[in-house]
């Protein structure tokens, strides 16, 4: 229930209800866990022409291929800015870019990496620091679009139940075991925190 009620619905949903994506995007995900993932999962059943993973855990470009990802970039292999390097992979930039790491700076990142005049910026990371967005107005003058988003857009009520119904039942593409990485005892709940804050796991599964 831990996917289904937070991760899954927050990074699917924020491709298919809030962006709205169209067959051909091209994208770009910041942040590779469970929330990231969910929206490379999203962007390649919407039919994304190319989905970019970047994160400083190069281990994530695995699974991130196994769910869809077409090229991954690790900021620490590359001598120019993230931004900079999405910009020579892809002409003008991406349609959409979503920022999974609360970041300020990443988010800095995500929404420069974005085609002038339509590009969009999704934010869906928790950002805990009080530090205020650099910005300038002109920036989203040129047509440039930034939102954020909870739940994926989803309706508790209405229209959760559907999405978890499609993945419960779905006899092709991936399946939420994808997302669960490891199985422990419950009394090895510090080693799955632990595995979670090196970025080894997704979600961990504890057996009572």
């Amino acid at each position: 229930m831990t996917l289904l009620s937070c991760c899954l619905p927050t990074g699917f949903g924020s491709v298919t209800n809030i962006a709205n994506m169209h067959e051909g995007s091209t994208v770009a995900v910041f942040g590779l866990g469970a929330v990231g993932l969910a929206v490379i999962l999203g962007a390649k059943t919407r039919g994304a022409s190319k989905i970019i993973g970047i994160d400083i855990n190069s281990e994530k470009c695995i699974k991130g291929q196994t769910l869809g990802m077409t090229d991954f970039i690790n900021p620490r292999d590359i001598k120019t800015t993230v931004h900079e390097k999405i910009r020579e992979m892809i002409e003008g930039g991406v349609d959409f870019s979503f920022e999974c790491c609360g970041n300020l700076d990443v988010l800095r990142e995500a929404f420069l990496s974005t085609h002038d005049g339509w590009g969009m910026t999704l934010i869906l990371g928790i950002h805990p620091s009080p530090r205020m967005l650099t910005l300038h107005p002109m920036e989203l003058f040129e047509g440039r679009t930034i939102t954020g988003s909870v739940f994926g857009g989803f309706k508790g009520k209405t229209q959760l139940p559907l999405f978890v119904e499609h993945f419960m039942h779905a006899i092709e593409g991936p399946k939420l075991d994808e997302f669960i990485t490891h199985e422990l005892p419950f009394n090895k709940i510090d080693q799955a925190f632990e595995l979670l804050i090196h970025g080894k796991s997704l979600r961990c599964m504890l057996q009572l």
